[in-house]
Protein backbone atom coordinates (compact mmCIF):
# COMPACT_ATOMS: atom_id res chain seq x y z
CA UNK A 1 0.00 0.00 0.00
CA UNK A 2 1.38 3.50 -1.00
CA UNK A 3 1.28 5.62 2.19
CA UNK A 4 -0.93 8.81 2.20
CA UNK A 5 0.13 11.71 4.35
CA UNK A 6 -2.89 13.98 3.88
CA UNK A 7 -1.29 17.32 4.19
CA UNK A 8 -1.60 19.89 1.49
CA UNK A 9 -0.06 20.19 -1.35
CA UNK A 10 2.57 23.14 -1.69
CA UNK A 11 3.47 24.37 -5.73
CA UNK A 12 7.24 22.83 -6.32
CA UNK A 13 9.40 25.22 -6.75
CA UNK A 14 10.58 23.64 -10.28
CA UNK A 15 12.25 26.45 -12.93
CA UNK A 16 10.33 26.77 -15.90
CA UNK A 17 13.61 25.16 -18.46
CA UNK A 18 13.47 22.30 -15.79
CA UNK A 19 9.66 21.39 -15.85
CA UNK A 20 9.82 21.46 -20.02
CA UNK A 21 12.71 19.01 -19.74
CA UNK A 22 10.76 16.92 -17.26
CA UNK A 23 7.79 16.99 -19.69
CA UNK A 24 9.86 16.22 -22.74
CA UNK A 25 11.55 13.04 -21.45
CA UNK A 26 7.93 12.06 -20.03
CA UNK A 27 6.33 12.07 -23.02
CA UNK A 28 9.42 9.96 -24.94
CA UNK A 29 9.10 7.87 -22.44
CA UNK A 30 5.49 7.47 -22.84
CA UNK A 31 5.59 6.69 -26.99
CA UNK A 32 8.65 4.51 -26.30
CA UNK A 33 5.92 2.57 -23.72
CA UNK A 34 3.08 2.80 -26.00
CA UNK A 35 4.87 1.89 -29.04
CA UNK A 36 6.60 -1.67 -27.30
CA UNK A 37 3.43 -2.78 -25.31
CA UNK A 38 0.16 -3.43 -25.23
CA UNK A 39 -1.03 -1.32 -21.81
CA UNK A 40 -1.51 -3.02 -18.78
CA UNK A 41 -4.66 -2.56 -16.03
CA UNK A 42 -3.41 0.46 -13.83
CA UNK A 43 -3.00 -0.34 -10.25
CA UNK A 44 -2.36 -3.67 -7.95
CA UNK A 45 -4.72 -6.34 -7.58
CA UNK A 46 -6.32 -5.62 -4.39
CA UNK A 47 -6.95 -8.15 -1.44
CA UNK A 48 -10.45 -9.84 -1.09
CA UNK A 49 -10.58 -12.69 1.59
CA UNK A 50 -12.31 -15.54 0.98
CA UNK A 51 -14.59 -15.78 3.72
CA UNK A 52 -15.54 -12.57 4.76
CA UNK A 53 -14.81 -11.53 8.42
CA UNK A 54 -17.35 -10.90 10.80
CA UNK A 55 -17.68 -7.51 12.52
CA UNK A 56 -15.18 -6.86 15.45
CA UNK A 57 -16.45 -7.12 18.88
CA UNK A 58 -15.62 -2.99 20.07
CA UNK A 59 -16.01 -1.99 23.04
CA UNK A 60 -18.36 1.02 24.04
CA UNK A 61 -16.90 4.37 24.00
CA UNK A 62 -15.98 5.30 27.43
CA UNK A 63 -18.25 7.24 29.29
CA UNK A 64 -16.95 10.75 29.73
CA UNK A 65 -18.84 13.95 31.26
CA UNK A 66 -17.26 16.11 28.47
CA UNK A 67 -16.99 16.04 25.24
CA UNK A 68 -12.92 15.81 24.80
CA UNK A 69 -12.32 18.15 21.91
CA UNK A 70 -8.92 16.81 21.45
CA UNK A 71 -8.08 14.04 19.49
CA UNK A 72 -5.74 12.44 17.10
CA UNK A 73 -6.25 11.13 13.39
CA UNK A 74 -4.82 7.76 13.01
CA UNK A 75 -1.96 7.18 9.82
CA UNK A 76 -0.37 4.87 7.63
CA UNK A 77 1.48 4.01 10.23
CA UNK A 78 0.25 3.39 13.97
CA UNK A 79 -0.18 1.48 17.16
CA UNK A 80 -1.78 -1.75 15.74
CA UNK A 81 1.56 -1.78 13.50
CA UNK A 82 3.41 -2.05 16.13
CA UNK A 83 4.40 -4.88 18.76
CA UNK A 84 4.66 -5.99 22.44
CA UNK A 85 5.65 -3.18 24.36
CA UNK A 86 5.40 -0.37 21.90
CA UNK A 87 1.77 -1.28 20.94
CA UNK A 88 0.98 -1.61 25.04
CA UNK A 89 2.65 2.49 25.70
CA UNK A 90 0.97 3.68 22.30
CA UNK A 91 -2.25 2.24 23.84
CA UNK A 92 -1.85 3.72 27.60
CA UNK A 93 -0.77 6.94 25.81
CA UNK A 94 -4.19 6.99 23.96
CA UNK A 95 -6.30 5.91 26.79
CA UNK A 96 -4.82 7.78 29.74
CA UNK A 97 -7.01 10.30 29.19
CA UNK A 98 -9.89 9.40 26.42
CA UNK A 99 -9.36 10.92 23.27
CA UNK A 100 -11.43 11.35 19.82
CA UNK A 101 -9.68 9.03 17.46
CA UNK A 102 -10.15 9.10 13.90
CA UNK A 103 -9.75 6.75 10.93
CA UNK A 104 -10.10 6.74 7.32
CA UNK A 105 -11.68 4.01 5.10
CA UNK A 106 -9.22 3.87 2.45
CA UNK A 107 -5.73 4.83 2.48
CA UNK A 108 -4.05 6.37 5.68
CA UNK A 109 -3.65 2.54 6.90
CA UNK A 110 -6.51 1.07 5.56
CA UNK A 111 -6.74 -1.06 2.69
CA UNK A 112 -9.56 -1.26 -0.33
CA UNK A 113 -12.81 -1.68 1.46
CA UNK A 114 -14.51 -2.55 -1.30
CA UNK A 115 -12.26 -4.33 -4.36
CA UNK A 116 -15.32 -5.03 -6.41
CA UNK A 117 -18.99 -4.14 -6.10
CA UNK A 118 -20.28 -6.26 -3.26
CA UNK A 119 -16.85 -7.41 -2.34
CA UNK A 120 -15.41 -6.52 0.82
CA UNK A 121 -11.88 -6.14 2.51
CA UNK A 122 -12.16 -4.49 5.81
CA UNK A 123 -9.49 -6.73 7.99
CA UNK A 124 -6.68 -3.99 7.91
CA UNK A 125 -9.61 -1.26 9.36
CA UNK A 126 -11.17 -3.68 11.02
CA UNK A 127 -7.44 -4.08 13.15
CA UNK A 128 -6.72 -0.58 13.53
CA UNK A 129 -10.54 0.07 15.01
CA UNK A 130 -10.18 -2.65 17.30
CA UNK A 131 -7.16 -0.68 18.58
CA UNK A 132 -8.93 2.44 18.65
CA UNK A 133 -11.20 0.71 21.13
CA UNK A 134 -8.60 -0.74 23.16
CA UNK A 135 -7.27 2.11 23.78
CA UNK A 136 -10.56 3.94 24.85
CA UNK A 137 -11.10 6.05 21.86
CA UNK A 138 -14.78 7.87 20.95
CA UNK A 139 -13.93 6.98 17.50
CA UNK A 140 -14.85 8.81 14.40
CA UNK A 141 -14.01 7.69 10.67
CA UNK A 142 -13.28 9.53 7.53
CA UNK A 143 -15.39 8.68 4.64
CA UNK A 144 -12.52 8.87 2.15
CA UNK A 145 -11.48 7.59 -0.40
CA UNK A 146 -13.27 5.51 -2.76
CA UNK A 147 -12.73 2.55 -4.40
CA UNK A 148 -11.17 2.58 -8.01
CA UNK A 149 -14.39 0.85 -9.55
CA UNK A 150 -16.36 4.18 -8.31
CA UNK A 151 -14.04 6.68 -9.95
CA UNK A 152 -13.56 5.03 -13.46
CA UNK A 153 -11.16 2.34 -12.00
CA UNK A 154 -10.86 -1.14 -12.77
CA UNK A 155 -12.76 -3.36 -10.25
CA UNK A 156 -10.60 -5.82 -8.41
CA UNK A 157 -7.64 -3.33 -8.81
CA UNK A 158 -6.31 -0.49 -6.62
CA UNK A 159 -4.31 2.58 -7.93
CA UNK A 160 -2.72 3.60 -5.09
CA UNK A 161 -1.11 6.86 -6.99
CA UNK A 162 -4.65 8.09 -7.62
CA UNK A 163 -6.47 7.23 -4.25
CA UNK A 164 -6.36 10.69 -3.30
CA UNK A 165 -6.97 12.63 -6.43
CA UNK A 166 -9.73 10.85 -7.52
CA UNK A 167 -13.21 11.64 -6.52
CA UNK A 168 -16.19 9.01 -7.24
CA UNK A 169 -17.94 9.54 -10.52
CA UNK A 170 -21.28 10.86 -10.03
CA UNK A 171 -22.86 7.51 -11.20
CA UNK A 172 -21.56 6.42 -8.27
CA UNK A 173 -22.69 8.31 -5.54
CA UNK A 174 -25.49 6.03 -4.65
CA UNK A 175 -22.52 3.39 -4.55
CA UNK A 176 -20.64 5.41 -1.98
CA UNK A 177 -23.41 5.77 0.40
CA UNK A 178 -23.98 2.36 0.29
CA UNK A 179 -20.82 1.90 1.26
CA UNK A 180 -21.00 4.43 3.62
CA UNK A 181 -23.57 2.56 5.71
CA UNK A 182 -21.59 -1.08 5.05
CA UNK A 183 -18.75 0.51 7.38
CA UNK A 184 -21.65 2.03 9.83
CA UNK A 185 -22.91 -1.57 10.10
CA UNK A 186 -19.58 -2.84 10.82
CA UNK A 187 -18.35 -0.77 13.43
CA UNK A 188 -21.82 0.46 15.02
CA UNK A 189 -19.73 1.96 18.33
CA UNK A 190 -18.97 5.19 15.93
CA UNK A 191 -21.34 7.87 15.67
CA UNK A 192 -19.70 10.43 13.83
CA UNK A 193 -18.80 10.31 10.61
CA UNK A 194 -16.70 12.85 8.50
CA UNK A 195 -17.56 13.08 4.65
CA UNK A 196 -14.29 12.78 2.38
CA UNK A 197 -11.32 14.69 3.00
CA UNK A 198 -10.08 18.06 1.45
CA UNK A 199 -12.23 17.90 -1.67
CA UNK A 200 -9.76 15.61 -2.84
CA UNK A 201 -10.88 15.07 -6.87
CA UNK A 202 -13.70 17.50 -6.89
CA UNK A 203 -11.36 20.73 -7.89
CA UNK A 204 -12.77 22.11 -11.33
CA UNK A 205 -9.29 23.13 -13.37
CA UNK A 206 -11.68 24.60 -16.36
CA UNK A 207 -13.32 27.20 -13.60
CA UNK A 208 -10.72 27.49 -11.03
CA UNK A 209 -12.48 26.53 -8.39
CA UNK A 210 -13.84 23.54 -6.33
CA UNK A 211 -16.51 21.54 -7.02
CA UNK A 212 -18.78 22.23 -4.31
CA UNK A 213 -21.79 21.31 -6.53
CA UNK A 214 -20.57 18.04 -7.00
CA UNK A 215 -19.25 17.42 -3.38
CA UNK A 216 -22.73 18.48 -1.65
CA UNK A 217 -24.41 15.94 -4.00
CA UNK A 218 -22.16 13.22 -2.84
CA UNK A 219 -22.55 14.52 0.88
CA UNK A 220 -26.31 14.90 0.77
CA UNK A 221 -26.70 11.11 -0.30
CA UNK A 222 -24.26 9.70 1.91
CA UNK A 223 -26.18 12.09 5.04
CA UNK A 224 -29.48 10.85 3.97
CA UNK A 225 -28.15 6.99 4.05
CA UNK A 226 -26.56 7.46 7.00
CA UNK A 227 -29.27 8.79 9.42
CA UNK A 228 -31.66 6.19 7.57
CA UNK A 229 -29.28 3.58 9.18
CA UNK A 230 -29.32 5.29 12.33
CA UNK A 231 -30.66 8.44 13.22
CA UNK A 232 -28.21 8.83 15.82
CA UNK A 233 -25.17 8.88 13.87
CA UNK A 234 -23.71 12.99 13.34
CA UNK A 235 -22.43 13.63 10.25
CA UNK A 236 -20.30 16.50 9.13
CA UNK A 237 -18.59 17.91 6.23
CA UNK A 238 -17.42 19.60 3.87
CA UNK A 239 -14.04 19.10 4.99
CA UNK A 240 -12.21 22.28 3.44
CA UNK A 241 -8.67 23.20 3.49
CA UNK A 242 -8.80 26.57 3.86
CA UNK A 243 -5.79 28.02 2.56
CA UNK A 244 -4.42 32.14 2.61
CA UNK A 245 -1.82 34.53 1.82
CA UNK A 246 0.26 36.55 3.64
CA UNK A 247 -1.04 39.54 2.06
CA UNK A 248 -4.30 41.56 3.39
CA UNK A 249 -6.30 42.48 0.84
CA UNK A 250 -8.65 44.89 1.26
CA UNK A 251 -11.83 42.98 -0.55
CA UNK A 252 -11.42 39.78 1.37
CA UNK A 253 -14.04 38.03 2.97
CA UNK A 254 -11.64 36.84 5.88
CA UNK A 255 -8.51 38.43 6.92
CA UNK A 256 -6.24 39.43 9.51
CA UNK A 257 -2.84 40.88 10.85
CA UNK A 258 -2.24 37.06 9.30
CA UNK A 259 -3.19 37.43 6.06
CA UNK A 260 -6.02 36.37 3.95
CA UNK A 261 -7.95 33.55 3.20
CA UNK A 262 -8.47 32.48 -0.49
CA UNK A 263 -12.32 33.01 -1.28
CA UNK A 264 -12.10 29.79 -3.34
CA UNK A 265 -12.60 27.89 -0.11
CA UNK A 266 -14.83 30.14 1.52
CA UNK A 267 -17.25 29.80 -1.23
CA UNK A 268 -17.34 26.00 -1.42
CA UNK A 269 -18.36 26.67 2.35
CA UNK A 270 -21.07 28.63 1.67
CA UNK A 271 -22.62 26.45 -1.66
CA UNK A 272 -22.61 23.48 1.36
CA UNK A 273 -24.49 25.25 3.94
CA UNK A 274 -26.97 26.91 1.60
CA UNK A 275 -27.26 23.47 -0.43
CA UNK A 276 -26.70 20.32 2.80
CA UNK A 277 -30.07 18.06 3.66
CA UNK A 278 -28.07 18.81 6.89
CA UNK A 279 -25.40 18.28 9.32
CA UNK A 280 -24.57 17.81 12.63
CA UNK A 281 -20.91 19.64 12.83
CA UNK A 282 -19.14 21.83 9.97
CA UNK A 283 -15.24 20.53 9.56
CA UNK A 284 -12.34 22.32 7.76
CA UNK A 285 -8.72 22.42 8.45
CA UNK A 286 -5.47 24.97 7.24
CA UNK A 287 -2.02 25.51 7.86
CA UNK A 288 -1.29 28.68 9.90
CA UNK A 289 1.40 29.75 7.37
CA UNK A 290 0.53 30.85 4.00
CA UNK A 291 1.27 29.93 0.65
CA UNK A 292 4.24 31.89 0.46
CA UNK A 293 5.17 29.50 3.60
CA UNK A 294 5.59 32.60 4.91
CA UNK A 295 3.96 32.80 9.06
CA UNK A 296 2.34 36.16 9.05
CA UNK A 297 3.13 38.73 11.91
CA UNK A 298 5.54 35.84 12.96
CA UNK A 299 5.37 31.82 14.17
CA UNK A 300 3.17 32.52 17.33
CA UNK A 301 0.88 35.53 15.61
CA UNK A 302 -0.01 33.27 13.10
CA UNK A 303 -2.14 31.30 14.73
CA UNK A 304 -4.76 33.57 15.31
CA UNK A 305 -5.94 32.77 11.87
CA UNK A 306 -7.56 29.88 13.31
CA UNK A 307 -9.46 31.51 15.64
CA UNK A 308 -10.50 33.79 12.85
CA UNK A 309 -11.36 31.07 10.66
CA UNK A 310 -13.65 29.66 13.81
CA UNK A 311 -15.76 32.77 14.18
CA UNK A 312 -16.41 32.87 10.62
CA UNK A 313 -17.53 29.55 10.40
CA UNK A 314 -19.83 30.37 13.67
CA UNK A 315 -21.56 32.88 12.76
CA UNK A 316 -21.73 31.91 8.94
CA UNK A 317 -23.61 28.42 9.58
CA UNK A 318 -25.78 29.55 12.23
CA UNK A 319 -23.89 27.82 15.45
CA UNK A 320 -22.90 24.59 14.23
CA UNK A 321 -20.23 23.08 15.57
CA UNK A 322 -16.51 23.51 14.43
CA UNK A 323 -14.50 20.82 13.65
CA UNK A 324 -10.67 20.86 13.11
CA UNK A 325 -9.91 17.96 11.50
CA UNK A 326 -6.36 18.83 10.85
CA UNK A 327 -4.13 21.65 11.74
CA UNK A 328 -0.31 22.33 10.60
CA UNK A 329 2.11 25.80 11.97
CA UNK A 330 5.41 24.87 10.92
CA UNK A 331 6.91 26.30 7.56
CA UNK A 332 8.40 23.98 5.52
CA UNK A 333 12.15 23.68 5.97
CA UNK A 334 12.13 25.13 9.02
CA UNK A 335 14.65 24.22 11.02
CA UNK A 336 12.80 24.71 14.43
CA UNK A 337 13.70 22.21 17.27
CA UNK A 338 11.35 20.26 19.46
CA UNK A 339 10.88 22.78 21.82
CA UNK A 340 9.90 25.21 19.62
CA UNK A 341 7.63 23.66 17.46
CA UNK A 342 5.85 22.41 20.59
CA UNK A 343 5.27 26.22 21.73
CA UNK A 344 3.94 26.61 18.35
CA UNK A 345 1.45 24.12 18.66
CA UNK A 346 0.65 25.13 22.19
CA UNK A 347 -0.16 28.26 20.92
CA UNK A 348 -2.39 27.18 18.09
CA UNK A 349 -4.51 24.45 20.68
CA UNK A 350 -5.22 27.55 22.96
CA UNK A 351 -6.29 29.51 20.21
CA UNK A 352 -8.91 26.36 19.54
CA UNK A 353 -9.74 26.24 23.19
CA UNK A 354 -10.20 30.24 23.97
CA UNK A 355 -12.05 30.36 20.59
CA UNK A 356 -14.73 27.67 21.25
CA UNK A 357 -13.41 24.94 18.98
CA UNK A 358 -16.00 21.44 19.51
CA UNK A 359 -13.32 19.04 18.18
CA UNK A 360 -9.43 19.43 17.19
CA UNK A 361 -7.82 16.39 15.83
CA UNK A 362 -4.34 16.35 15.62
CA UNK A 363 -2.78 14.37 12.68
CA UNK A 364 -0.33 12.07 13.89
CA UNK A 365 2.31 11.64 11.65
CA UNK A 366 3.80 8.32 12.46
CA UNK A 367 6.79 6.78 10.85
CA UNK A 368 8.09 3.20 10.95
CA UNK A 369 10.71 2.11 13.73
CA UNK A 370 14.24 3.42 12.24
CA UNK A 371 12.92 6.36 10.78
CA UNK A 372 12.60 9.52 11.97
CA UNK A 373 9.77 10.58 13.70
CA UNK A 374 8.74 14.44 14.02
CA UNK A 375 5.49 15.21 15.64
CA UNK A 376 4.63 12.33 16.48
CA UNK A 377 2.98 10.54 19.41
CA UNK A 378 5.59 7.86 20.46
CA UNK A 379 9.04 6.77 19.58
CA UNK A 380 8.51 4.31 16.58
CA UNK A 381 9.30 0.35 18.02
CA UNK A 382 9.71 1.59 21.14
CA UNK A 383 6.81 2.96 22.21
CA UNK A 384 8.63 5.89 24.13
CA UNK A 385 6.39 8.63 24.50
CA UNK A 386 7.14 12.14 22.68
CA UNK A 387 6.36 15.76 23.73
CA UNK A 388 3.09 15.92 21.42
CA UNK A 389 1.33 12.97 23.34
CA UNK A 390 1.68 14.66 26.68
CA UNK A 391 0.45 18.15 25.33
CA UNK A 392 -2.95 16.49 23.65
CA UNK A 393 -3.25 14.91 26.91
CA UNK A 394 -2.96 17.68 29.26
CA UNK A 395 -5.39 20.16 27.03
CA UNK A 396 -7.60 16.62 26.72
CA UNK A 397 -7.68 16.68 30.58
CA UNK A 398 -7.68 20.38 31.65
CA UNK A 399 -9.87 22.00 28.25
CA UNK A 400 -12.50 19.69 27.00
CA UNK A 401 -15.00 21.36 25.21
CA UNK A 402 -16.91 23.39 27.38
CA UNK A 403 -14.57 24.14 29.56
CA UNK A 404 -14.95 28.30 30.42
CA UNK A 405 -12.09 29.92 29.81
CA UNK A 406 -11.43 32.58 32.08
CA UNK A 407 -8.59 35.93 31.51
CA UNK A 408 -6.04 35.82 33.96
CA UNK A 409 -3.07 39.32 34.13
CA UNK A 410 0.22 38.29 32.57
CA UNK A 411 3.10 40.78 32.94
CA UNK A 412 5.08 40.20 29.93
CA UNK A 413 3.21 39.66 26.54
CA UNK A 414 5.59 37.48 25.26
CA UNK A 415 3.61 34.69 27.54
CA UNK A 416 0.83 33.64 26.46
CA UNK A 417 -1.48 32.16 28.68
CA UNK A 418 -5.05 30.02 28.68
CA UNK A 419 -6.90 29.33 31.86
CA UNK A 420 -9.51 27.25 33.84
CA UNK A 421 -10.61 28.06 36.77
CA UNK A 422 -8.22 25.33 38.33
CA UNK A 423 -5.47 25.32 36.13
CA UNK A 424 -3.27 27.39 33.71
CA UNK A 425 -0.73 26.73 31.07
CA UNK A 426 1.61 29.17 29.64
CA UNK A 427 4.32 28.94 26.83
CA UNK A 428 7.27 31.22 26.43
CA UNK A 429 7.04 32.22 22.89
CA UNK A 430 10.78 33.36 22.80
CA UNK A 431 14.03 31.57 22.70
CA UNK A 432 15.61 32.92 25.79
CA UNK A 433 14.78 32.52 29.16
CA UNK A 434 12.47 35.09 30.95
CA UNK A 435 10.71 35.72 34.00
CA UNK A 436 7.07 37.68 34.65
CA UNK A 437 4.11 37.22 37.24
CA UNK A 438 1.50 35.26 35.82
CA UNK A 439 -1.67 35.38 37.49
CA UNK A 440 -0.33 36.95 40.75
CA UNK A 441 2.82 34.45 40.79
CA UNK A 442 6.03 34.67 39.38
CA UNK A 443 7.18 32.18 37.10
CA UNK A 444 10.69 31.73 35.11
CA UNK A 445 9.98 29.95 32.27
CA UNK A 446 13.24 28.71 29.69
CA UNK A 447 13.26 29.45 25.84
CA UNK A 448 9.94 28.19 24.36
CA UNK A 449 8.94 26.16 27.33
CA UNK A 450 5.54 25.10 28.26
CA UNK A 451 4.31 25.26 31.60
CA UNK A 452 1.01 24.07 33.70
CA UNK A 453 0.46 25.83 36.91
CA UNK A 454 -2.45 24.94 39.48
CA UNK A 455 -5.13 27.57 40.39
CA UNK A 456 -7.07 28.60 43.23
CA UNK A 457 -11.08 27.82 42.67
Amino acid sequence: MVPSSGRHARSPSWGIAAAAGVVALVLIAVILVMSGEREQPRGEAAVVPSAQEPPPSLDAPPAVKDWPRWGVTHTQYSADNEDGEAKDSARHLLGREPLIQNQHIMGWGADNPEPSPGKYNLRTLNSRLKFMSSSKSIPVITLCCAPDWMKGGEPGRTDWAKNATVRPDRKHFDDYAKLAVKIAKQYPTVKHFMVWNELKGFWDDANNRWDAEAYTEMYNKVYDALKAHDPQIQVGGPYVSLGSTSRRDADAELSGDWGSIDQRGLDAISYWLSEKKGADFIVVDAWSTSIENQATPDDFGAVRKFSAITAWLKQKSGGLPVWWAEWYVEPENSGWNDAKRMAVQAAAMMEFASSGVDTALYWNPQRKEGEECVGCLWEPGTGRELPMAGLISGFTKWFPNGTAVVPVEVSDPQVKVLAQERMLVMVNTTDAPLSATVDGKQVSLKSYEIQWSPRQP
